[in-house]
């Protein structure tokens, strides 16, 4: 009898195949281990409301479902609902420059801008410099646009400082954007005015780069020394990147903003360019835009009270890695993340074999540090540490207790 064999299977495009997510990817092994029916503490990924105590605020979940109820479901304006993008502008000014309402757009969600952002700058044999640890699309995306990340790096030793000799050195005429993420996401990094200066500084050489400023945990900063880079630009482009999702505890609602700070007038093309995109893709959600204008025009005491929570057990977490041999951290003076190093041989060699050998034995989940950069975020990992403050002893228990079972085997 004739076997039948089956036919190959369709080609992938190469820029979806070489994709990688750390964060969500991780959670695979997660869910097969949930199958077989075991408790998974997840630690892994940045959403504030999947922790008890950080709900989205009820003022803007009212106003949300108020315009789901009076029927706003149909398309709103492809920049944004204009009520929307003037409480956006009066907040970016009162964090120190002119916007106005036309240099606000309403995305998708930062990731989503981000790609707008891509799309409407990068070409074949362009680049992208960004900080080595990063966000991963900013290393993922660049690429469907034929152009190349290059990490600068930050100070592993130095609460993950920007090496601005690194970024000096790498910079030339083929980098289009120079992005600094403030706070730092994976490592909470915060930089001040002078650190924003020296970056500017660098930019200002380079006539066709623009800086992308992502200030998503701008009001998670716990230095006080956070400000917008726009703030500080006097003629260098500035595209500042902000949402929903972080600040005002409402991932799921995939609102975000790009704006364009365009002191010398040299946006001109970039922004025609954005907007044709924009309308390309028609607008963003009109109930979940409402929510956050609610949370823009509301009483923001609340956000107070949330930062210092968070801060809180920020300091839990400090305390806890100072009693486990193997852990080290720098200090995080933003967002709720802790870039973890790990000391012990083998883990620091293998970051991504400690973060599923852990899963596997503990049923901790974590991401492995060089799923945020290969090279300059290897031998870490990343923990989010808005659990409950018993969720995070329990944690770092079976850390201690998984890290000393494998020094003595």
């Amino acid at each position: 009898m004739k076997v039948k064999t089956m036919p190959a299977p369709i080609p992938v495009s190469t820029r979806a195949a070489n994709i990688e997510y750390a964060i969500r990817d991780v959670v695979v092994p997660a869910v097969a281990l949930e199958a077989a029916g075991h408790e998974i503490i997840k630690l892994n990924i940045g959403d504030p409301i999947a922790y008890p105590g950080l709900p989205t605020p009820p003022h803007m979940v009212d106003a949300y479902a108020k315009a789901l109820k009076q029927g706003h479901n149909g398309y709103s304006p492809s920049y944004g609902l204009p009520a929307l993008r003037e409480a956006l502008a009066r907040d970016e000014q009162r964090k120190g420059w002119p916007a106005t309402p036309d240099d606000i757009y309403v995305c998708h969600g930062v990731t989503e801008a981000l790609q707008l952002i891509f799309a409407a700058v990068l070409e074949e044999g362009t680049k992208v410099l960004a900080p080595g640890p990063h966000y991963p699309p900013y290393m993922a995306y660049p690429q469907m646009y034929g152009a190349e990340t290059v990490e600068y790096q930050l100070h592993s030793t130095d609460q993950w400082k920007p090496d601005f000799s690194d970024i000096r050195a790498k910079m030339d005429d083929d980098v289009r954007l120079l992005v600094l993420i403030n706070p730092n996401n994976p490592c909470g990094s915060v930089c001040g005015p002078d650190d924003i200066d020296a970056l500017l500084a660098i930019a200002r050489d380079f006539p066709n780069c623009i800086v992308v400023a992502d200030e998503i945990y701008d009001g998670l900063d716990f230095t006080g020394e956070q400000v917008s880079v726009a703030s500080r630009s006097t003629d260098v482009p500035v595209i500042a990147l902000n949402g929903v999702s972080k600040v005002y505890y409402a991932p799921g609602w995939r609102i975000g903003y790009m704006a364009l700070h365009d002191p010398q007038r040299r946006l001109t093309l970039v922004r025609d360019g954005l907007e044709r995109l924009l309308r390309s893709r028609l607008c963003a959600s009109t109930p979940a835009q409402m929510g956050y204008l609610a949370g823009l025009e509301g009483d923001r005491g609340w956000m107070e009270v949330y930062a210092q929570r968070v801060q809180q057990q920020r300091d839990h977490c400090l305390r806890r890695i100072q009693g486990i041999d193997g852990l080290e951290v720098e200090h995080p003076g933003g967002a709720f993340y802790m870039f973890i190093r790990l000391t012990d041989e083998r883990w620091a060699a293998d970051d991504k074999a400690f973060v599923l050998d852990l899963l596997h034995e503990e049923h901790v989940l974590l991401v492995h540090g060089s799923g945020f950069s290969p090279d300059l975020g290897k031998g870490h990992v990343r923990l989010v540490y808005l659990a409950d403050v018993s969720v995070l002893d329990e944690v770092f228990d079976r850390i201690d207790r998984f890290l000393k079972k494998h020094r003595q085997g």
